[in-house]
């Protein structure tokens, strides 16, 4: 059986470079994190003209000069795993920003193939690409290929069989002027003398790193047994200068490259251009972006109720099918109102997960999102969240863990610490279920603006979180965002439902695992010690809520509420699912919904104070533990839960009492 190729998968950001891999890829793909790295790794299969083609699809980088983690990946991949073909997907329509990673990647010692993506973007706006003479000039094959209609697809992967056969490593390089590369042979003698590094490295790649001051790569040589050597070689450079040096000549190659590969028509205003002079104006962005958001909520609630009213008529069909045919009594209610009254609880909301995760993945593939996060960067720096926060903060949409492990990618630990903070208030999509559930129990058609209305709350909180935390106690100028903007494109149909998938199946996992092992623990305190009635005040569950009460008291809740928001603590889901449980036998097989709406105790003001103080007290288990890990201090857990509480009661309590004055109930 023959060896299965490995494919590494690089380019710059919003170069398509995920869509041709979901192309390349389908479904037989998978999602984690790198080795002690906390950044996202996706590995998918491929099988091609009687091979298996593993393909891993690197962190978007726009060099390989190892300022982030992203970087630090994407280049100890090619270096160490040695990929048998990288495949660089190039925006067609960039190629002067793209080559630069290019002339870096033929420095590794690699097989390199370029995938020339959105060629027709290119085409459109009246680019001539000659990939013939391109791959000529680059020593390297280059391929025509549009990843959203998967033109050009069988060509780049017969080009990676034959190169993979081949074997070839291409070694294309570039001359850095006298000074520099007199310096670069200098330290490539030095550094063969070490039998350790040859194997491993490409030297002349390592000498380059070295005289750009690469801080990882010096660490690596230092180690050696020719790191005194390599130090006393470059006591006395000046590391910025050649940095510099290196850059030029870089760009100078390209701009030698692109003059003979490729004619540039006069630019006329593209249709993205147009779109933009409106949805990133000044004065229209913000209110055009809250409106999309907006519109957003509206269609998930509206599209969702049919699918929920329709689960939610399985699981009280399924726990009256229990309760009428399952004995003993103790194990009918484990099962109908441990199990199916709290997972089933939350299970009911997943249509509404899907649906909002499918109308977020169709403006990310359109190339809106990301002026989304360029629109509200403007205020955002202007009250002291740092620029680059924006992307982690937008993540939080989804879930705050990866949102807070991928604040790496910011240098200035300052600004990464204050990202870090206030990233729980962003409201994660395990906190959706609970605003469902009140909104649509408590406000009915005006269920979908009060959820947005959460939203916008957490951002603000958020926002003015971080303004406190900029004067007090992480004082200092936040750093400048910059980013660049994607062209508009159709999104596909496919990557958006692969997307949606990825992130609403992990709510899935959720629900049958921590979800129901919540569930049963609420079950059991609020079914023991024998002999009380089930969800009494003298159960275990109600001598917790009994003794907490007078903390929500003041917030127009009661010790039921009291419970499920303890139990929020391990994930937000169980909020709902411990609702479930302690609602489930007092309304018999009546909705959870109907059991909320009939409690005397709870109002639509309370209702609110709940939605409030679930989007914003302490951060869930996981969540606090990336925290810790993140910054390496309990510290900063710790404040984040207190900080986190705070803020929650104040603001539940002026809620409930403000909304309790024109809603009654306060």
């Amino acid at each position: 059986m023959k060896k299965a190729i490995t494919v590494a998968l690089a380019g710059n950001p919003n170069v398509g470079k995920t869509t041709l891999f979901n192309t390349l890829t389908g479904s037989r793909q998978h999602v984690g994190n790198w080795p002690g790295v906390t950044v996202e790794k996706k590995e998918g299969i491929r099988e091609y003209s009687g091979r298996t083609i593993e393909v891993t699809d690197l962190p978007g980088t726009y060099s390989l000069t190892a300022y982030s983690a992203d970087e630090v990946v994407a280049r100890n991949f090619i270096i160490e795993d040695r990929p048998d073909v990288v495949v660089q997907v190039v925006d067609a329509s960039n190629l002067e920003r793209n080559l630069y990673l290019t002339m870096q990647l033929a420095e590794l010692g690699r097989p390199v193939i370029i995938a020339l993506n959105m060629v027709d973007v290119a085409e459109g706006r009246g680019d001539t690409i000659d990939e013939k003479r391109l791959a000529e000039l680059l020593a390297m094959p280059v391929i025509r290929t549009v990843g959203t209609s998967g033109e050009g697809l069988l060509d780049l992967l017969d080009a990676v069989v034959a190169i993979a056969a081949k074997g070839e490593k291409h070694t294309h390089t570039i001359g850095y002027g006298d000074d520099a590369e007199a310096l670069i042979s200098d330290l490539v003698g030095i550094l063969d003398d070490d039998p350790d590094l040859a194997p491993r490295y490409p030297l002349r790649w390592l000498a380059v790193r070295l005289i750009e001051g690469d801080a990882d790569i010096r660490r690596v040589v230092s180690g050696s047994s020719v790191g005194d050597a390599v130090s006393a070689r470059l006591a006395d450079i000046d590391f910025d200068e050649y940095e510099a040096t290196l850059a030029d000549k870089r760009y100078e190659a390209i701009g030698a490259i692109l003059p003979q590969a490729c004619t540039i028509c006069v630019r006329k205003m593209t249709g993205s251009d147009m779109i933009d002079r409106v949805v990133t104006n000044k004065y229209l962005g913000i209110p055009i972006f809250l409106a999309l958001m907006w519109g957003a909520f509206q269609l998930t609630f509206a599209v969702a109720e049919p699918f929920m009213a329709g689960i939610e008529y399985i699981f009280g069909w399924l726990g009256e099918g229990v309760a009428a045919s399952v004995g003993p009594e103790w194990l009918a209610s484990l099962l109908g109102d441990g199990v199916i009254g709290g997972v089933g609880g939350v299970l009911v909301f997943v249509p509404n997960i899907f649906i909002l995760f499918l109308i977020l993945s169709i403006l990310e593939g359109s190339g809106y999102l990301a002026r989304g996060a360029f629109i509200m960067d403007r205020l955002m720096y202007a009250i002291g969240l740092p620029g680059k926060s924006f992307i982690p903060m937008l993540m939080g949409f989804g879930c705050n863990v990866p949102a807070i492990m991928s604040t790496r990618t910011i240098e200035d630990e300052r600004d990464r610490l204050i990202t870090i903070l206030v990233n729980p208030f962003i409201s994660c999509g395990a906190r959706l279920p609970v605003y469902i559930l009140f909104a649509g129990v408590f406000f009915g058609r005006d269920a979908g603006n009060v959820i947005f209305g959460m939203y916008i709350l957490g951002i603000l909180v958020a926002i003015l979180s971080a303004k406190l935390f900029r004067s007090t106690v992480l004082p200092g100028e936040s750093s400048p965002f910059i980013m660049e903007m994607p062209p508009y494109r159709i999104p596909t149909l496919k990557n958006a439902l692969l997307n949606m998938w990825e992130k609403g199946s992990t709510y899935l996992k959720k629900a049958g695992g921590i979800i129901l092992i919540g569930s049963l623990i609420v079950w059991f305190l609020a079914s023991y010690p024998a002999g009380v009635g089930y969800g009494s005040e003298e159960s275990f569950a109600g001598m917790i809520g009994k003794f907490v009460e007078p903390l929500v008291a003041p917030l127009g809740l009661d010790w039921k509420i009291a419970v499920a928001l303890i139990f929020g603590f391990v994930a937000k889901e169980i909020v709902v699912s411990s609702l479930g449980v302690l609602y489930g036998a007092e309304e018999g097989s009546a909705a959870l919904s109907d059991a909320l709406l009939a409690d005397p105790a709870l109002s639509a003001a309370g209702a609110l104070a709940v939605m409030v103080f679930v989007l914003l007290y302490m951060p869930c288990v996981a969540t606090l533990a990336v925290i810790k890990k993140e910054t390496g201090s309990w510290r900063w857990a710790g404040f984040s839960v207190l900080y986190g509480l705070v803020v929650a009661w104040s603001l539940a309590f002026v809620t409930f009492h403000v909304a309790g004055f024109f809603l009654g109930g306060a």
